[in-house]
């Protein structure tokens, strides 16, 4: 039987229905709010990228309204991430602009696929400790990409690697433009102190506190970088600028296109596909989760969201468009803003169009030096920095998949180290279910003299699976040659796998060879189901199984057992 396909049904559908006036109002400001936050992040992270700054505003355009318009939450932001700055620099480097945008468009098919097939609960399966070990790494390739332009170094071109990036680097470092980290650093305190509209105290009164809440409503994004365009303008500071660099940002949106495909180009696109895919899926979700915890809405439905993403990510390709997801930073902006359904997401979306129709000649003399130092902030930002300080209070596998994960992010890529690390989850995790396997031998010295001379007995407790077999196929050697009788006591034995079944079935073999006999009692209902179906119990026969240990006794001291009950 197919597998039943998830309806499409977006979350504003259903909010719509009631929607008032006032619920307008309060998403129409926190939808103003959010796309002027968005603003600055969509240059800086496609710059960072290594594409043109307009296709950061664009896929907050483009993806940010699909997103939100078909999603599966009430406040999610979509479009351009930082998370993803590491990867599509990589991608572009290596196979270009056409092959990014279409590995894009193939992941979103992939997304859109995932979610029908409803496969958006597989996400949360994802060890925190790869989740943390990840985004540290990419916190950390992100803060060194942009040390080149927050130095203000000449470099053409820097490398995707990790080391590649640190020789550069340390090569040019002496020919550092002064005013640039100055500018750049200005930038990072602007950011840092600028007061905070979620921390604002509301109850607080003076002429003190109502200023601070007021400064609040401005994005210390923006006041960072019109003032550092100012500045650099005013003083003619010789920076680096978007204009210099790029030749300015277009007014108005890009024609719909198709990227260049080529069937030979496509076949080596599996991996980006599948990183751009994996990463839009954790990072989207893992933003949905945030924001369910920070509101008393509905909680959001992750397979329509990632449908959703899917459809943005399809889309916004055509139109010069980079990868797009959840971002954390923009959806919780959202909810402090009073944004309290998708409307708000779409009108941060038409701000930003607004913004880009009016005043994108004005971007030009954006210094990318500010830039860089926003970047680095949320880079910091980014990173679960404390989690290194806890390590020590938590296990050797934990550290050992959060090291791994963040180590192999750095000097590898995110596939390899999401891969490597769910292996090692795994194989952890097989390890520790192993360990609570138990064969424990029962004291026979209370029994009949008859019973305890030739007759051992072992209790087994947990699950007994492909990972703990090994404990069980030992028992036959074991056994002395004064021994008959092998009785395995299962009443504790909770579930088996085809392996486990194996290993009895050995068992069953190796004894008969040697004279003796296995005798298996008290089984549970999955045990006994695959015992019956693998034909291990017409191999024991009818005296090989009983429904209690105590049955078998009787029967051996020649007692008639009860009558025992259906378990």
């Amino acid at each position: 039987m197919p597998p039943t396909l998830h309806p499409f049904q977006p979350r504003a559908l259903d909010l719509l229905k009631d929607y008032s006036r006032a619920r307008f109002l309060a998403d129409l400001g926190a939808g103003f709010t959010v796309g002027v936050v968005a603003l600055p992040l969509a240059l800086a992270f496609a710059i960072a990228s290594g594409v043109k700054p307009e296709q950061g505003v664009f896929t907050a355009i483009i993806a940010g309204f699909l997103i939100s318009a078909l999603g599966g939450s009430n406040v999610q932001i979509g479009g351009p991430a930082g998370a993803f700055i590491v990867i599509i620099y990589g991608i572009q480097q290596r196979y270009g602009l056409g092959n990014l945008l279409i590995a894009t468009i193939l992941a979103g098919f992939l997304l859109l696929s995932m979610g029908a097939l409803r496969l958006g609960a597989l996400v949360r399966y994802i060890p925190v400790s790869i989740v943390i070990g990840f985004t540290n790494g990419i916190a950390v390739l992100i803060g060194l990409s942009q040390l080149k332009d927050f130095l203000g170094l000449n470099i053409a071109k820097m490398p995707a690697d990790f080391f590649s990036q640190l020789a550069v680097l340390g090569a040019h470092w002496r020919d550092t433009q002064p005013w640039a980290p100055v500018v750049g650093g200005a930038c990072m305190l602007i950011v840092v102190l600028w007061p905070k509209t979620y921390a604002m105290d509301r109850a607080a009164v003076g002429l003190g506190p109502q200023l601070k809440r007021w400064m609040s409503q401005l994005p210390g994004t923006v006041i960072a970088l019109v003032g550092a365009t100012v500045l650099t303008q005013i003083l003619k500071l010789p920076l680096e600028t978007i204009g210099t660099r790029f030749g300015g940002i277009p007014q108005g949106l890009p024609n719909f296109a198709l990227p260049e495909f080529s069937w030979s180009g496509a076949r080596l696109l599996f991996m980006p596909t599948v990183t751009i895919a994996l990463l839009g899926a954790i990072e989207s979700l893992l933003c949905a989760r945030v924001a369910d915890n920070l509101t008393e809405f509905k909680r959001h439905d992750p397979n329509q969201e990632l449908m959703a993403q899917g459809i943005a990510n399809i889309v916004a390709p055509f139109f010069g468009g980079i990868p797009a997801t959840g971002t954390i930073a923009r959806t919780v902006t959202n909810v402090r803003a009073g944004g309290s359904s998708p409307v708000a997401g779409m009108v941060h979306a038409a701000c930003l169009l607004i913004i880009m129709l009016v005043a994108a000649p004005l971007a030009a003399d954006i210094p990318l030096a500010a830039l860089a130092g926003i970047l680095l902030v949320v880079a910091w930002n980014m990173g679960e920095w404390h989690e290194f300080a806890r390590l020590r209070h938590f296990s050797l596998p934990y550290r050992t998949i959060l090291l791994g994960t963040f180590v192999l992010t750095v000097v590898f890529d995110l596939t390899v180290a999401v891969e490597v690390g769910l292996v090692l989850a795994c194989v952890f995790f097989i390890y520790r279910m192993s360990t609570l396997f138990k064969v424990e031998a029962l004291d026979t010295a209370n029994l009949a003299a008859a019973v305890a001379r030739d007759t051992r007995i072992y209790q087994l407790y947990g699950s007994l699976f492909f990972g703990a077999v090994g404990k069980v196929e030992g028992l036959a050697e074991a056994l002395g040659s004064e021994c008959q009788t092998l009785v395995l006591d299962a009443q504790m034995l909770i579930s088996m796998d085809t392996s486990g079944l194996d290993a009895l079935g050995q068992l069953h073999k190796v004894l008969t060879r040697q004279g003796q006999r296995l005798v298996l009692c008290g089984l549970n209902a999955q045990p006994a189901s695959l015992i019956e179906r693998g034909g291990l119990a017409q191999a024991l026969g009818p005296q090989g199984i009983y429904p209690e240990l105590s049955d078998w006794l009787l029967t051996r001291l020649h007692i008639a057992p009860a009558k025992a009950a259906v378990k």
